[in-house]
């Protein structure tokens, strides 16, 4: 695998070979400097070798051979060993990579602790250049291989956990009494395998072991994507040390953390992690509708956080439960990111970032944006996708997700519901055909690697397509293509039937990393004979994931949502604004006035839409337009088509809220560079390069780098 890669271009690496060693656990101990935009400090790495984890797969699925096919395809999952947070305060912070995998065939194979597992389809096909021999017939020193990124390493350490006081209790084999590196890897493979009920004793071990003394420097190199670690004269993954403290520190430029000023101007760095403890089996767990949740946000956004967000995160928590059943998670926060943030949101174990674009308006987006990250919980976090590439198996079901939510949450009648959710999707189509226009045609294709999706070579590196490729962060092509896939699917089986299905996969799937057959096999084996239409996971392949432009399925079809009562009332708000800018001045002050109804945020959304579709609409009906719906106090989705109405017909009056949207939601207003480069206009292209100054310090990379290359 090249490593020498262009970031402007190319694929992102994973290196690592996981199938030779994979990492069970890790605890943090870091400084931070805010002056400096440094971190530096330890993490300490707790592995399991590929030769155990593929005895456990083959011993298990000896067992599941002498089961039935069906009993071994649909038994219940066991307790997931997927172990969190501890309760008590530490000066560091812990965490689990402990990824689980299912086979093409749906079928699942559990370890005795209830871990999901399955050796042939982690652990790829190729090979790779970091490939080394594990077996015991190596004849040279084995490499393990870490994925990183700008960061500078000053040691690396073996960790002498047999002299953590009551690590006795670990040593199962009576011949081990002597200290030695079998002992010391004994030891962690008893830790890391400890039963699901046992999380609490098995963090607080962790957290011993994490601060054992070292027994040995480690020789260690890196390049641009990974770090390399050998101990002289160990040539196998399982005499290789499985508890090792690495000494680093970031750079204050580098792509691993981004630096930026919180709203109140104070320093701030931005990471998250991924970890939970599984709540599925736990019988409290399943009927808390409301898991405890936390806002943290500046002094200055306070009150609205108080007065809306607040207000919302409950029912909004209740409407998830109710649809999808347990929470993954036993606790939220929702922390208030500033402006530069490069998305409306992200959802973390237990976290979810808030863009401040979410809070403003009259009818702000948080209470929608809020069912999206939610429903990551489930989709994103709880059920990953094995491979990167399938970014529609979280953005695509949280998107569907987020309207049935938000329609639970504003408790809202089926017809109401259905009004809402058609609009919706009225926006979605439009946005949809948008993306496909302007968008390359390799990226709107949802499995790019098709065959090959989710396979890895030997070593269990591999990459992800278009993983560098900036312009990839503000396409929305996986959201909405994968949006309209479950949108049909919700079609097909009907409301009730196909959410029954959905927790049937929660419950069956989660802990797991899955492909997209994963879900499409189970979900054909659940879908009526009368019902299939002859579909198959092959021609669904084909119509939806892996080709370009829009899914064979919704060609020739009507928009989808034009014909709802709310779309229709809009078009109907169009022709009387159309009819107010064709009219000439005179007439326009002594005429019959038109009267025009309240709309929703969704609605305004779409009426801008279409007043940006019309070749001309002079000053004085902007003007009018603006003062009737009070454009600039609406939300930040109003917002944007108010600014790119005022850049297409050059409303010089009304700059100021673009200047003004282009500092305040940064994530939002990428393309609206582009739209005022575009008109070669010399005062809109002054526009841009006066906010793009005062912005570009505090900016996201990806979106500095874009808009650079719009402007110079």
């Amino acid at each position: 695998m090249d490593t020498k890669l262009d970031p402007s271009r190319d694929d992102l690496p994973l290196m690592a070979n996981t199938s030779h060693m994979l990492v069970k656990h890790y605890v943090l101990d870091l400084d931070v400097h805010f002056e400096s935009h440094v971190i530096e400090g330890t993490i300490v790495l707790f592995f399991e070798d590929g030769n155990r984890l593929k005895k456990q797969a083959h011993s298990i699925k000896e067992t599941c051979q002498l089961e039935s096919n069906e009993a071994c395809k649909f038994r219940t999952p066991e307790p997931c060993h997927l172990p969190g947070i501890n309760s008590r305060t530490f000066s560091f912070n812990m965490g689990c990579n402990d990824f689980v995998i299912c086979d093409k065939g749906g079928k699942h194979t559990f370890d005795k602790d209830g871990n999901h597992d399955n050796w042939e389809q982690a652990f790829g096909i190729s090979s790779s250049k970091y490939c080394c021999d594990t077996g015991n017939h190596g004849r040279e020193d084995f490499l393990l291989v870490l994925d990183c990124c700008d960061l500078s390493v000053l040691k690396v350490e073996e960790v002498d956990v047999a002299a953590v006081p009551g690590i006795e209790k670990f040593i199962r084999s009576p011949k081990l009494t002597v200290v030695s590196e079998e002992l010391r890897n004994e030891i962690v493979h008893e830790l890391v395998s400890l039963p699901a009920d046992h999380w609490r004793e098995q963090l607080d071990y962790y957290a011993r072991c994490s601060q054992a003394p070292g027994c040995g420097e480690l020789s260690f190199d890196s390049d641009t994507w990974s770090l390399q670690i050998k101990k002289k004269g160990v040539r196998t993954a399982t005499d290789f040390p499985h508890a090792i403290r690495i000494w680093y520190t970031t750079k204050p430029a580098g792509q691993s953390v981004t630096w930026t000023s919180d709203q109140s101007g104070r320093c701030a760095g931005m990471c998250h992690h991924m970890e939970y403890p599984c709540r599925f089996q736990n019988a409290s767990a399943t009927t808390q509708k409301i898991i405890p949740h936390r806002v943290f946000a500046p002094v200055c956004l306070k009150s609205v956080c108080q007065e809306t967000l607040l207000q919302l995160i409950p029912p909004c928590l209740s409407a998830a439960h109710s649809i999808l059943g347990t929470h993954p998670f036993p606790r939220l926060d929702v922390l208030i990111v500033p402006a530069n943030f490069p998305s409306l949101g992200m959802a973390s174990p237990h976290i979810i970032f808030l863009s401040q674009s979410t809070l403003t308006g009259k009818s702000p987006l948080c209470g929608v944006r809020l069912c999206h990250e939610i429903s990551h919980a489930w989709f994103g976090l709880a059920i990953g996708a094995r491979d990167w590439t399938e970014e529609w198996l979280s953005e695509g079901f949280a998107t569907h997700l987020e309207d049935v939510f938000w329609a639970e949450a504003q408790q809202l009648s089926p017809q109401e519901a259905h009004e809402q959710q058609e609009l919706r999707a009225c926006l979605r189509w439009r946005r949809l055909q948008d993306e496909l226009r302007n968008a390359p045609e390799e990226m709107q294709v949802l499995r790019p690697n098709k065959e090959k999706t989710g396979h890895v070579s030997d070593s269990g590196a591999s990459v992800v397509k278009h993983g560098l490729n900036p312009e990839k962060t503000f396409m929305q092509v996986h959201y909405l293509k994968g949006y309209f896939l479950l949108r049909f699917f919700t079609g097909l089986l009907g409301h009730e039937a196909y959410f029954a299905f959905l927790r049937k996969f929660v419950h069956t799937f989660h802990g797991q990393l899955i492909l997209s057959q994963d879900f499409l096999q189970m979900l054909l084996e659940n879908i009526p004979e009368e019902k299939k239409l002859e579909l198959s996971v092959e021609n669904i392949f084909q119509d939806w994931l892996e080709s370009s432009g829009l899914p064979k399925p919704l060609q020739g079809s009507r928009a989808a949502g034009a014909e709802c009562g709310l779309a229709r009332r809009v078009d109907a708000e169009v022709a009387k604004w159309v009819r107010v800018s064709r009219r000439p001045r005179k007439r326009r002050r002594s005429g019959k006035q038109e009267v025009f109804e309240k709309l929703l945020p969704d609605q305004l959304v779409l009426l801008l839409e279409h007043l940006l579709e019309k070749k001309t609409l002079n000053p004085q009906t902007l003007q009018s337009l603006q003062r009737t719906y009070h454009l600039h106090e609406q939300d930040a989705e109003v917002r944007h088509r108010w600014c790119e109405l005022i850049v297409k017909h050059k409303y010089t009056k009304a700059y100021k809220h673009v200047e003004r949207f282009l500092q305040e939601d940064q994530a939002m207003g990428v393309y609206l560079y582009g739209e005022l480069m575009v008109s070669e206009d010399a005062r809109q292209q002054q526009l841009a390069h006066r906010c793009f100054e005062l912005a570009r310090e505090q900016m996201d990379r990806s979106s500095a780098k874009v808009v650079a290359e719009m402007l110079f």
